[in-house]
């Protein structure tokens, strides 16, 4: 069906621009919740905005980790 032989129909590099512009998107977000760009989001919990950062900017480079090293797994053999 979707799989012939167990190869993907995603290119290997479209799956590595995808992760690269996820990482890009998950240290953006987690720096600008770290300098406040979203208060309503917030509100009174203040701490919030700090774990919510530092927790984005952690899993982006985490990612990028992964990413880079090449130890992602690749979900299409999974099943």
């Amino acid at each position: 069906m979707e799989r012939e032989s167990g190869k993907s129909k995603v290119p290997q590099a479209m799956r590595n621009v995808f992760g690269v512009i996820m990482i890009i998107v998950y240290v953006a977000m987690g720096v600008l919740c770290l300098c406040g760009a979203f208060p309503q989001l917030s509100g009174n919990f203040e701490w919030l905005r700090w774990v919510g950062g530092v927790l984005l900017v952690v899993y982006g480079f985490w990612r990028a980790y992964r990413q880079f090293k090449g130890i992602d797994p690749d979900v299409t053999t999974r099943y």
